[in-house]
């Protein structure tokens, strides 16, 4: 059998990196997506404190791509490891809601301001929400 004919098995994410998987995957194949965001690369660490895993999401020129991180060791999710260039901290829930939508700007900067959502490299966050603005057009 030859190397291309093998079939990759696609490992199975867990927890929030499972839900932003399936909530990106129109994208993959979205053209206005890789026409807006075909020269963007940001690496983004969404960690929901109240789970057992993080996401790693990866978007590099017109590709998207979601890795779960072990969230147990605090040292494993720092920069310096994985080399994000955005991170969002907060709940599970909280993340839910951000992703679909239901967080307006103001609200999101109120939790911030409350410790609620920790965000480092907020200038490149931003465009993850146009990301996800975007996502809700496709629908």
């Amino acid at each position: 059998m030859q190397e291309a004919e093998k079939k990759v098995k696609k490992k199975r994410l867990k927890g929030i990196a499972g839900v932003l998987d399936k909530q990106l995957a129109p994208l993959r194949d979205s053209l206005l997506f890789k026409e807006l965001f075909g020269d963007f690369k940001a690496t983004y660490l969404l960690n929901a404190v109240d789970s057992k895993v993080a996401a790693l999401v990866t978007f590099d020129e017109g590709t998207i791509e979601v890795d779960s991180i072990s969230n147990k060791d605090k040292k494993a999710l720092k920069k310096k490891v994985l080399g994000w260039d955005s991170k969002l901290a907060t709940t599970t829930p909280l993340f839910l809601q951000i992703a679909m939508g239901e967080l307006s700007m103001g609200a999101m900067a109120k939790k911030v301001v409350a410790r609620k959502i920790k965000v480092k490299g907020l200038k490149t966050l931003l465009k993850l929400q146009e990301i996800f603005a975007l996502l809700q057009k496709e629908e």
